[in-house]
């Protein structure tokens, strides 16, 4: 593809991002994603397996998974224990 063609291909899909030029690059910012922190930690031999059943960077599939429940758990409500039945005199008919 040419150039010309390049930019014609871009402005006709929607889905396309745009095209870059100089002056966007002078302007971006590199952001690098903080290190990971290397910890050892036990895990059952089966769950390790699972995991390395899916091939190269089972670690960071294990990380994500962990990532997604301390997520789910952030944004809780906090808990309770469910909710508590009033507590009181029951009205009675005489």
């Amino acid at each position: 593809m040419w150039p010309g063609s390049i930019a014609r291909a871009v402005a006709d899909d929607p889905d396309a991002a745009p095209l870059l030029d100089e002056e966007w690059f002078k302007r971006a910012k590199l952001v690098l994603p903080d290190p990971k922190l290397p910890v050892t930690i036990r895990l059952d031999r089966d769950v390790v397996a699972w995991f390395k059943q899916g091939g190269p960077r089972y670690q960071s599939r294990i990380n994500a998974v962990l990532r997604a429940y301390v997520k789910a758990h952030r944004e809780e409500p906090a808990r309770t224990g469910g909710k508590q039945a009033k507590r009181g005199r029951r009205a009675t008919s005489r």
